[in-house]
């Protein structure tokens, strides 16, 4: 009842925290929340808003839609970045590191899909929304420490991971098996109409026990974003039922991609939380993840990561 409430009844405020002066990536920036998000951070004088998406076409598009809106030409910059390919997530980090500065980071990009694919040899949504996301963050960390440390009297780096609230409506009964990519890895084993709601809850406890074990005090603030259940291309693939659902159940993408915003500007409060309506509220998470057997699922997860990660980029777990 909670979500039903918080989608008909609360509305996340309209950000307006000046992001002046500062470089932002969005990935995902092309349609939907992402791109409403990158519209706010224009409007709110970032000085360099990075559009990361895989089809570079169409960031143009979004771009030019952006411009149009704003009337802030040369602010935006369409990178690529498609996180079904390792290679492209290194390649883009890299590119990254060359910046002058980097303050804030929104890892939107995500997929939703009923149709089992492999992709870098995993589950294509497991690459997309959890492997490659973890990747890119770890990646990005050193760059943002870097903007820390020359601009100390600025705010501290952001990392905004967006989540969604479905990480309460799966059991998620893989992470009982031996190994738990290997079982989502199975194509016989899979449920896809529950994948979304798996990769999302496997980012949230992930990021919890990412924040745990990094030694040493965080010169950054990583939190996690719920926008709510919104009207956008992500779960186009889900068929009608979902689509009619969410015409009635849906808040705009403008709306939603608030809680982006709001996350992308919130301080050292929401460092390793869960926010909901661009507030930090971990009462919101699920009692699994609140629970000792979530803790439990939590460290294996990140025990069965960690050699993954590093499979990708050897000693890339120095970057904590």
């Amino acid at each position: 009842m909670g979500f039903y409430y918080s989608q008909f009844f609360v509305q996340p405020a309209y950000p307006t925290q000046s992001f002046a002066g500062q470089t932002v990536i969005v990935t995902g920036a092309n349609v939907g929340l992402g791109l409403e998000a990158s519209r706010h951070l224009v409007r709110l004088q970032a000085e360099k808003v990075i559009l990361a998406v895989r089809n570079v076409a169409a960031g143009e598009e979004a771009k030019r839609d952006v411009e149009l809106s704003t009337g802030r030409i040369g602010v935006c910059e369409v990178w690529e970045l498609d996180l079904a390919s390792y290679a492209s997530v290194q390649a883009f980090a890299y590119k990254a590191t060359q910046l002058p500065r980097l303050d804030v980071v929104i890892a939107n990009a995500a997929i939703a899909t009923a149709t089992f694919s492999i992709a870098e040899g995993h589950e294509r949504t497991i690459t997309v929304n959890v492997i490659s996301t973890i990747l890119l963050t770890l990646l990005l960390l050193p760059k943002l420490r870097e903007t820390a440390e020359k601009h100390p009297q600025a705010n501290r780096p952001r990392i905004s991971v967006v989540v969604s609230e479905t990480h309460a409506w799966t059991p998620f009964p893989e992470y009982k098996a031996e190994n738990i990519f290997e079982k989502l890895d199975d194509p016989t084993a899979a449920d896809m109409t529950d994948r979304y709601a798996s990769s999302k809850l496997m980012d949230i406890l992930i990021l919890r026990e990412m924040v745990h074990r990094a030694s040493g005090a965080w010169p950054e603030v990583v939190n996690m974003v719920n926008p709510g259940l919104c009207h956008s291309r992500l779960a186009r693939e889900l068929g009608w039922g979902f689509w009619l659902f969410k015409q009635v159940v849906a808040r705009s993408t403008e709306v939603g991609s608030r809680t982006l915003v709001l996350g992308a500007a919130a301080g050292p409060e929401s460092h390793g939380k869960y926010m909901v309506n661009g507030k930090v509220d971990d009462s919101a998470l699920s009692g699994f993840v609140r629970s000792p057997e979530g803790r439990n699922a939590q460290q294996k997860l990140w025990e069965e990561l960690v050699p993954i990660l590093e499979g990708i980029k050897p000693g890339i777990m120095q970057n904590l």
